[in-house]
């Protein structure tokens, strides 16, 4: 058997039929265009909906718009069994395709809501409905970005491969954040007019680029060797609730760590501009900053994981994360742009970046390629609830009132202790060749 750390021209390409480099860059595009919608909802629900999804824009309307955001992570856990068991049996390209036109379509019809002022209470609940198609959407994006990548990558470099997937996703975050500084900065009249609306919108033109890439890669050869041998499971769920609950489970607690960019993302957003009286646009600059970092430092994150394992980087990533946290919140009450800056790349691109960059990879490598699909999806999606409910609850708990940053830190503490203690119970498979990862069943029928 050739080595996983082999160096000659066929490993480079990953093997017969696989075209590794072709994978990430469609996962990055499509990571992009999914988080680019996703992340817009985010940054409106911080910033816009309030005032016109909600009566009275006081705290209550900005817990009630936060909780909006975390609706789409009620229905990931649902949109995860759907999109995984035809993951597993029709294969990833298909199911992608499926989770980006979804993914675009509702963003663009949230651009054309009533506000509560033309409807009442109809506007918030379409709202919450469109938003739990972009969580169904959501469900499958990285589960099955991240299981293409992982199969047409060569053995010692999926982490570096996989990683591009969630950059892909800060690239879809600064966009987001670079529409939304204009339209913030638009006089009240027309930000809460047609203004908000237009990146809502625009997502339909990122939507049909990324199709055209997006289709024209193949299936991977992992999924295409397993139903030729007849290994494809009639019921993944089955199989991977008999054989891998305890990897399920792991991924769940260890996707905790991914309430730290919501938390970054959002309530942080809300916190600079409620406690630290900061300008609406400079809390997005410090999201497009913290990001930008990321785009670089993740790929290296990746390519560490491929060198000394998945476990230390992930760990770091979450126990980082908490240190910085407090010190990031703090400098939001300051008036030391700088020291804002420097903490906000610190926080996110030298120590969530980390855990970011690994998951993919780290999560995937748990399961076998008849279920991995599956596994990544229910599992993360689990995980993500933590995520999407993290700045409604942490605001309601006190979080966007004086000292609130207390409260967020000892959250963030709190996910990422759990995170990196699950984190510590998984077998390390960086030096593991793809075709021996998970427990592979024979010929599941």
């Amino acid at each position: 058997m050739q080595s996983p750390h082999s160096t000659n021209a066929s490993a480079d390409t990953g093997g017969q039929g696989r075209t590794p480099v072709k994978a990430a860059i469609a996962s990055f595009m499509g990571s992009a265009v999914e988080y680019y919608d996703f992340f817009i909802f985010g940054s409106a629900a911080a910033l816009i909906f309030p005032h016109i999804f909600f009566p009275d824009a006081d705290t209550n309307a900005a817990v009630m718009s936060l909780a909006t955001f975390g609706f789409a992570y009620v229905a990931r856990p649902v949109g995860a069994i759907f999109v995984g068991h035809f993951g597993d049996r029709l294969g990833r390209q298909k199911v992608l395709m499926f989770t980006l036109i979804l993914m675009g379509a509702s963003t663009f019809l949230i651009g054309c809501l009533p506000t509560f002022e033309q409807v009442g209470w109809l506007a918030p609940i379409l709202l919450v409905f469109a938003r739990l198609c972009q969580g169904l959407s959501a469900a499958g994006e990285q589960a099955g970005a991240s299981s293409m990548s992982l199969e047409h990558a060569p053995d010692h470099r999926r982490s570096f491969f996989t990683s591009w997937t969630l950059t892909g996703t800060q690239g879809g975050q600064i966009l987001a954040a670079m529409i939304f500084i204009p339209v913030v900065a638009l006089p009240d009249e027309i930000k809460f007019g047609i203004g908000w609306r237009i990146p809502f919108w625009l997502s339909a033109v990122v939507v049909i680029i990324t199709f055209f890439i997006r289709r024209s890669l193949h299936e991977t050869p992992e999924f295409e060797e397993a139903k030729k041998n007849n290994e494809i499971a009639k019921l993944p769920l089955a199989v991977l609730l008999r054989f891998y609950w305890k990897d399920v489970l792991r991924v769940v607690l260890c996707a905790f760590i991914a309430a730290v960019s919501t938390v970054y993302g959002t309530l942080a957003i809300s916190y600079g501009k409620v406690i630290g009286n900061m300008d609406e646009s400079i809390t997005l600059w410090l999201v497009v900053a913290g990001n930008i970092g990321a785009l670089i430092t993740q790929p290296l994150f990746g390519m560490l994981a491929d060198k000394i394992g998945r476990k230390p980087v992930f760990i770091y990533g979450a126990l980082g994360s908490a240190v910085f946290m407090p010190f990031y919140l703090r400098s939001m009450e300051s008036d030391n742009a700088l020291l804002q800056f420097t903490l906000s790349v610190l926080v996110f691109s030298c120590a969530y970046a980390a855990a970011n960059a690994v998951w993919p990879s780290f999560y995937a490598e748990m399961f076998s390629s008849q279920v991995r699909f599956s596994g990544l999806a229910i599992g993360t999606q689990l995980g993500f609830l933590m995520a999407g409910f993290a700045p409604s609850i942490v605001a309601a708990l006190g979080g966007l009132e004086a000292n609130g940053w207390i409260q967020i830190s000892i959250f963030t503490a709190v996910i990422a202790v759990i995170a990196s203690l699950s984190a510590l119970t998984a077998r390390e498979t960086y030096r593991v060749p793809t075709k021996q990862l998970g427990h592979t069943i024979e010929k599941v029928s």
